[in-house]
C-alpha cells in the first residue's frame, strides 16, 4: 500500500469505525488563509482547489446523509452528489424552516438518492423532495434534534457540509464528532468569515481538538480535528 493510500485510510478510518448506536457527525468547511469562505460579493467557488474538492466528494461517499442550510442552496445551487470519486450517493438534507427551497434547485433533479427537507411544520415541498418534520419553537433547529431525526431513518453517518452558519451551529451545540477544515493558500483580505462560535472569556475555554494535518496536492491543507478528544495546554 502506498503512503498516499495509507494517509487516505487514516483520514476516513474514524468514519468507518464509528459507533452504530448513535449518530456520527462530521463537519467540513473550506476557507482562505485569512479565514474567509467568500468574497464580499459572495464569490466562493474556487477558493479551495481540485484536490480539496475531491476530498469533499470522498467525504460524501463515506456518509449516509449530507446536510446543508437553505442559504447554501440559494447561494451555490449544489448537486450534493458524489461525482469526482467512486462511491454511493448520500441522502441530501436541506434545512429549510421557512419553505424557501425553489422547485428549480439542482439537487431535486438527482434521482439516485432521496432529498429530505427539514421543516418545523407541515408544508408542501417541491417535487423530488420529502419533508422531515423536526419540532422547533423557532426557526433555528437544535442540531441534536436534526441528528436524531435522521438517525431514526437509518441515516447514521452525517456530513454537515455548509454553510458556515450551519457548521458553526452544530459545533456550538457540541454535536460534531469530527471537523475537516480545508485551508487554501489564498489571502482575500476581506469577505465572509468562516466559523463563528459563541464568545469565550478566556483561552481556557477554547476548543483544542486533537488534530492531524495533511497537505494536499495543490497546497490546500486539511486539518482533521477530533472534537471528542481535546489536548491540554
Amino acid at each position: 500500500m502506498t503512503s498516499d493510500k495509507v494517509e487516505t485510510a487514516a483520514i476516513f478510518e474514524p468514519i468507518l469505525r464509528a459507533a452504530t448506536d448513535r449518530p456520527f457527525i462530521i463537519a467540513q468547511l473550506g476557507q482562505s488563509l485569512d479565514g474567509r469562505i467568500a468574497t464580499v460579493s459572495g464569490e466562493s467557488r474556487w477558493i479551495n482547489g481540485p484536490c480539496a474538492l475531491d476530498h469533499l466528494h470522498r467525504l460524501r461517499a463515506h456518509v449516509d446523509a449530507v446536510v446543508v442550510g437553505i442559504g447554501t442552496i440559494l447561494a451555490d445551487d449544489p448537486l450534493l452528489t458524489v461525482r469526482r470519486v467512486p462511491g454511493p450517493q448520500p441522502v441530501r438534507v436541506i434545512i429549510d424552516p421557512r419553505g424557501r427551497l425553489p422547485a428549480t434547485a439542482r439537487c431535486l433533479a438527482v434521482r439516485e438518492s432521496s432529498c429530505l427537507v427539514v421543516t418545523n411544520c407541515e408544508r408542501t415541498v417541491p417535487e423530488g423532495a420529502e419533508s422531515l418534520l423536526v419540532k422547533s419553537s423557532s426557526e433555528r433547529f437544535a442540531p441534536a434534534d436534526i441528528a436524531e431525526a435522521l438517525f431514526a431513518r437509518g441515516l447514521r453517518k452525517i456530513l454537515i457540509e455548509g454553510g458556515a452558519a450551519t457548521v458553526s451551529n452544530f459545533i456550538d451545540a457540541g454535536a460534531v464528532d469530527r471537523l475537516h477544515y480545508l485551508v487554501a493558500p489564498m489571502i482575500l483580505g476581506s469577505g465572509v468569515p468562516g466559523l463563528t462560535l459563541s464568545p469565550i472569556a478566556t483561552l481556557d475555554d477554547a476548543l483544542r481538538p486533537a488534530t492531524a494535518v495533511h497537505v494536499l496536492d495543490g497546497g490546500d491543507v486539511l486539518f482533521d480535528c477530533d472534537l471528542r478528544h481535546q489536548r491540554r495546554g
